[in-house]
């Protein structure tokens, strides 16, 4: 009796160090906030995010700098977003926020393109300058049932 006591208790311990482990993974790959994440909070107004889901990724020539932490509709009807910025990432005063596509139909992520203003936007400040999201089929629409486009 005492033998399958020590076995149970192993294997209890086990179990709860693997349960740890996959959780941490989960948090740290997941990119599940709030537990390690430092930085700031930046916020930017579009008229059509065009898909921007919370957890997309913010970018910067390439490279991911964050996430979009909340997105959410005014009485305007205009797109907000919440973006979290990594910690060391400067952004500047004058920068473009931009919605855009990873490949044909890929999702969709937030690219910041710098300007040339030195100074640089802090926590809880606003991206004046948006780029909404271009939507194909409005394109497709317009081309096909154009006036100039009759053969």
């Amino acid at each position: 009796m005492q033998g399958y006591r020590k076995i149970e208790i192993i294997v209890g311990i086990f179990v709860f160090v693997g349960i740890v482990a996959i959780a941490g993974l989960a948090i740290k790959l997941g990119q599940i906030g709030g537990l390690s994440s430092s930085g700031y909070e930046l916020t930017a107004v579009f008229e059509d995010v065009g898909g921007i889901r919370v957890g997309g990724d913010v970018m910067m020539a390439g490279v991911s700098i964050g996430r979009v932490a909340d997105v959410s509709l005014d009485d305007d009807s205009e797109a907000h977003l919440l973006l979290e910025i990594n910690e060391g990432i400067k952004i500047s005063t004058d920068a473009i926020a931009t919605v855009r596509t990873k490949g044909i139909i890929g999702e969709r992520y937030i690219r910041i393109t710098q300007g040339a203003d030195e100074e640089s936007l802090n926590d809880g400040d606003e991206i004046e300058e948006t780029e909404s999201a271009i939507n194909i089929e409005d394109l497709v629409s317009k081309y096909i049932f154009s006036p100039d486009n009759k053969e």
